[in-house]
Formats: C-alpha cells, structure tokens, sequence
C-alpha cells in the first residue's frame, strides 16, 4: 500500500522555490532538446531556459565580453544541476511509495487564489492563460513544489545541534563580523582647481591658517566648500572607510581626533579634512552574538545533511548532461 507523506510545513527553501519555477513540461519532451538525462527522465532546454532567464538578464547588465560568457555558462551549469537534483528528489518520492493526498493540492491552489488574487478565480485563471500555464499544469507544479520541499525536509536526520566549543571556535575566526568599524566624525573644504592650480592651492593654505588660527572649520566649509556638504558646515556626520573613495579614506583616517589635516590634492580639487571625533572599532562579546551564530551554524548543519543526501542519490542514479 502507498505511503501518504504528511507533515508538510510552510517553509520553502530558496533552491526548492528555483527549481519548481521550472515544472516538468512533459508533453513537450518530444519537441524540445535535452540538456541531461536523469535515469529515466530528461531535462530540457526549455526548462534550463525557464529557470535561467532573470539570472542571465541580471548577468548583462553588469558583465560584458569572455566573462559574460563565462558567467552565462556558469548559471546554466548550475540550473541543470538544479533541474538534475530536482528530478532524483521527485524519483525518489516515487520509490519510495509515497503520496500526497489531493486535497493538499487543492488547499493550496485555494490559499493562493485567495492570498494573492483576493479570492478571485477568474484573475487566477486569467493570470496562468497570460503566462501559457493551463490550471491542471499549475496544480503539478504546486505538487512538485511540496515534494521537493518535503522530501528536503525528510533528509535532515533528528534535530542538529552544535557544542558551545563550535560556536566559540566560529566566533574567535569570524569576530570581526560581529562589531562596528572604525568610525570618524569627518568634515571637509573642497576647493575645485578649475585651472587655477596655484591660486587654488594657496587658497586651500590660507583657509587652513584660519583655521589653525582659530577660526572655524564649519564657517569656513559654510563660506567656501565647493561640495555638496557646504550646506551642512561640511559635515558628513559619522562615516567608516567606506564612505569616501580609498585614497581619501586613507588620509582622513589617518588623523587623530581633533586634528586637521594638510591640503590634500586630488582628482581635480583640493581638501581640508577635520576628524572632529572618532570611535574605534568594536567587537559584541561572544555571549551577545552565540544566538546568531548558533541559528547560523544549525542552518549549515541542515544544508550539508540535504547536500550528503543528493550526493548519494546521485551516486546510485544515471545521469548525463549534454
């Protein structure tokens, strides 16, 4: 007698949403090109293509040449695996005599309609027409969805659990994740060469001699900066190395608090710096952050159960990517 696979929960894993996008678009294995061949069922081309398009829309925008061939290729390498890995989940569910009750299906095609349709049918039904889905497609791949869910789910073996010695050990390697950078109360006189280097140059000296002299920085930011923080008497409040550009993070950091700095140019303009305050850096002692880390270390626990369980799936199973 087939098993009924129960249990399901509401949480869905990001790789289990990806390679759900995707469906199993059966009736056209015949007409599209395969990609792999996963025992006795294959991925196709248009499945690949279904779960790389954002992926590969992002890639162009920021890469160009060889390395958005390269990347392109990467992201479809892994959407294969993905496809692959999928399909060995929903064999699995199979010999493994288990099933899922029709009824779960239907509820959760309902929870959508009404969630996000605002109990709507007709938009629904409208809404899969204009992305070429019919409902009985829909309903498989909302199936498929749970299985690969579940059946991830199933793989992780007890409750996991780390020591306190693991999280200490992933503290004492990762502190620096667990605090705030080097922070700098900053203020600055921007003066733009504009082709007048020397007389810029012996502006930029004057104003510091003022400043040295008494006066103040921010009046003087107020009544000669050529920056967008002339307004604010020069000030860019509290700000860390990543604020500025290197080069001029690298002199403004440098000063000690209370200090100004020497006229400094640079790409076309000349700068004053104060560093009217600062705040070291600071590192949460470990009993603020063990929560964090632990949930964190829990979660790689959880990933490398589910990660030793496809490997041995694959490892039984016949594959091959074309």
């Amino acid at each position: 007698m087939s098993r009924i696979l129960f249990r399901l929960t509401p949480l869905v894993t990001a790789a289990a949403l990806a390679l759900s996008i995707a469906g199993v678009a059966r009736g056209q294995e015949v007409l599209d090109g395969i990609a792999a061949v996963v025992n006795n069922d294959v991925v196709t081309f248009s499945q690949v293509r279904e779960l790389v398009a954002a992926k590969e829309k992002a890639a162009k925008e920021y890469f160009k040449g060889e390395e958005l061939v390269a990347k392109i290729k990467e992201i479809r390498l892994a959407a294969i695996n993905d496809l692959i890995d999928r399909q060995l989940i929903l064999q699995e569910f199979k010999a493994k005599g288990f099933q899922i009750p029709d009824y779960f299906i239907e509820e959760r095609v309902t929870t959508i309609i009404r969630e996000e349709f605002g109990n709507d049918r007709s938009a629904f039904v409208r809404t899969l027409a204009a992305q070429s889905f019919t409902l009985e497609k829909f309903r498989e791949m909302e199936k498929d969805k749970i299985i690969v869910q579940e059946m991830r789910r199933q793989a992780i073996k007890g409750t996991p659990s780390v020591s306190d010695a693991q999280i200490a050990e992933y503290y004492k390697t990762h502190a620096e994740d667990y605090g705030t950078a080097e922070q700098l109360k900053l203020r600055t006189i921007t003066i733009r060469r504009t082709g007048q280097g020397d007389a810029k140059r012996k502006m930029i000296e004057e104003i510091r001699e003022k400043i040295m002299g008494g006066a103040m920085f921010g009046d003087l930011a107020r009544m000669y900066s050529e920056d967008d923080k002339q307004e604010a008497y020069g000030d860019w409040g509290w700000i860390d190395k990543r604020t500025l550009n290197e080069s001029l993070s690298k002199f403004a950091f440098a000063l000690k608090a209370g200090e100004v700095s020497q006229g400094i140019e640079m790409a076309g303009s000349y700068y004053l710096l104060w560093a009217e305050a600062k705040k070291p850096a600071q590192i949460k002692p470990l009993k603020d952050v063990k929560p964090e880390i632990e949930k964190g270390l829990l979660q790689l626990e959880r990933q490398k159960q589910q990660t030793d369980w496809l490997a041995k799936l694959r490892k039984k199973a016949f594959i091959k990517m074309y």
